[in-house]
């Protein structure tokens, strides 16, 4: 029997869990692939609904609209990705050999978890890449933030965070250095892919340099404490 990976959600994200219905996993699988194929913007739930075969009103029935669709997938992924930092780096005793998978993880393009069959990841990653800043870069950012809808985030942030002070407990600025490695490993990788002239790595497009340019970043401000 295939076991299936769950991640526990934010209540206030949705008026009914998409994870507990048919309609509700193919909402999140649809929305996926049609925002990976056309873009947030252009993605409406009126597109949604005629690509499942159902009602833009049993579309609102488990979101409210649009953007807090985009913050359950954007905190769906960031929990996922939390959970393959800890599998992927269990067994490492060593912190600098952690930070290094860590920015490995951020850095690689992702493949498919067949252990949730109604999201597929590696779409998703390009989801959160080209789109994920949408979710916080908002006038509603405040409110949203008291109903704790980044909350993933700030815990992916502080265990690579946690993980930068193993390196080095007297570097000053853990967390500022945490969520320059998600973001920098995202910019530039979608800089490599649609705005070569901004990265050193347009031309080969070669992920194993945005690695080695992280991983110099990162090791170089840790180490000149």
């Amino acid at each position: 029997m295939e076991l299936q990976l769950q991640i526990k959600m934010n209540e206030a994200l949705f008026l009914r869990n998409p994870e507990q219905s048919e309609l509700g996993k193919k909402i999140i699988r649809h929305s996926i692939e049609l925002i990976y194929k056309n873009g947030f913007e252009a993605f409406t739930f009126k597109k949604l609904a005629k690509d499942i075969g159902t009602t833009e009103a049993g579309i609102y029935r488990y979101f409210e609209n649009k953007h807090r669709l985009l913050l359950y997938l954007v905190a769906w992924y960031w929990s996922w990705l939390e959970y393959q930092i800890s599998f992927h780096t269990n067994n490492i005793n060593d912190p600098i050999i952690r930070l290094k998978m860590v920015i490995k993880l951020l850095a690689t393009s992702v493949q498919h978890d067949e252990k949730t069959s109604y999201v597929n990841e590696s779409l998703l990653h390009q989801i959160v890449i080209s789109e994920g800043s949408k979710a916080y870069l908002t006038k509603h950012v405040t409110e949203d933030n008291r109903h704790h809808f980044f909350k993933p985030y700030k815990d992916l942030c502080a265990v690579i965070g946690n993980l930068i002070s193993e390196c080095n407990p007297k570097y000053k600025y853990p967390k500022s250095l945490a969520s320059t490695i998600i973001e920098m490993a995202h910019f530039q990788n979608f800089f490599m892919n649609n705005l070569p002239s901004l990265t050193d790595f347009g031309i080969n497009k070669d992920e194993a340099k945005i690695i080695s340019f992280l991983d110099d970043l990162v090791f170089s401000s840790i180490n000149k404490v």
